[in-house]
């Protein structure tokens, strides 16, 4: 992941309503969420759920689809991925400590450094 895309992605990230935007996403999977779902989940009205969206969407962290009248929205594991594997890329020093940073969004951490 390049470093342009990592700073637009954590900036993206760094508002209240957008964060909680992305987590609820996170636990939607890839099946997604219709936008009105996730205002009436987050309390988030229309017209700032859509701006939100779009800077998600902006930043590759959620794509949208349309389904018959509905807007599915869906997080980007794999931008997801990247990022956490760019953050932690360089973790412990070098040593191997059994963070798996190959993609594998839904996995535990395998090991504490």
């Amino acid at each position: 992941m390049e470093t342009k895309q990592v700073l637009a992605a954590l900036a993206a990230l760094a508002q209240e309503s957008r964060l909680a935007i992305f987590r609820l996403l996170i636990q939607a999977g890839p099946a997604g969420l219709p936008a009105g779902k996730v205002g009436e989940e987050l309390g988030i009205s229309s017209s700032a759920l859509s701006f939100h969206l779009k800077e998600l969407v902006h930043a590759g962290l959620v794509t949208a689809r349309q389904e018959g009248r509905f807007v599915i929205y869906t997080a980007q594991f794999d931008t997801m991925s990247a990022l956490v594997g760019f953050l932690t890329e360089n973790c412990c020093a070098g040593v191997p400590c059994g963070i798996d940073t190959s993609g594998s969004a839904c996995s535990p951490p395998t090991a504490k450094c």
